[in-house]
């Protein structure tokens, strides 16, 4: 993780100084359920890289023992456009995302920041409470979603990994209150958090919404950012 978080710093890097030419998913929608269908490619002259990742989100994918999130990478010759590599991406795009914003935090967080809050107890939690450790000295995590043994396993889960105390909160609220840093994990329609609980200074990783119909930030929280 502690090199993927570096090697996310320097892609970030190239981005921001207009060195990479990465244009804006193309997204299709699919079948009755209005399914999720990415198409992601970039290219980087300098180390040369070509390639792309094809991300779906099937919601129901969970009725049949699937993960709702899939993915697969495409690395390509940037000389030839000749196929160099075919990845399974749904481990990628969990540590990838989580390392991004673990270098959001290096750079955006205050330097003492250790309070953890995470909304939401799927692979992009789990990967989150892994990746900060990386940057900020983590010192309790608090952990809340909507049902109370999906809080209970991540407790059970994620405690022996970390050398801190993990608290299953029993709402949103009391895990956000007075937390330093937050991470925002959900598929929510509506936000999960209010901008009233969200203390000044803490640092907001919101993550999840990826579709225009979801929404985890309060607007208020947004525009006071």
């Amino acid at each position: 993780m502690s090199d993927l978080i570096a090697a996310m710093e320097s892609a970030l890097a190239k981005f921001s100084a207009g060195e990479v030419l990465q244009p804006v998913r193309s997204v299709l929608m699919v079948g009755p359920t209005k399914a999720y269908f990415g198409v992601m490619p970039a290219y980087v002259p300098s180390p040369a890289s070509l390639g792309a990742k094809l991300v779906t989100v099937f919601g129901e994918n969970h009725k049949k023992q699937l993960p709702s999130h899939l993915a697969t990478i495409l690395l390509l010759d940037p000389e030839t456009g000749s196929l160099i590599a075919l990845m399974d991406g749904r481990y990628i795009t969990e540590a990838r995302t989580a390392a991004v914003s673990a270098v959001s935090a290096r750079f955006l967080s205050r330097a003492n920041a250790g309070r953890l809050a995470i909304i939401g107890s799927g692979v992009q939690a789990r990967s989150h409470l892994e990746a900060l450790q990386h940057v900020r000295q983590i010192t309790d995590v608090r952990i809340w979603s909507p049902r109370p043994q999906s809080r209970r396993q991540f407790v059970d889960d994620m405690s022996p990994q970390v050398p801190v105390p993990i608290v299953a909160a029993e709402t949103a609220e009391a895990a956000v209150r007075d937390a330093d840093l937050i991470v925002l994990a959900t598929s929510s329609k509506t936000p999960v958090v209010e901008s009233a609980w969200v203390g000044r200074g803490a640092h907001v990783m919101c993550i999840g919404a990826c579709r225009p119909d979801q929404r985890e930030m309060d607007p208020a929280l947004v525009a006071a950012s």
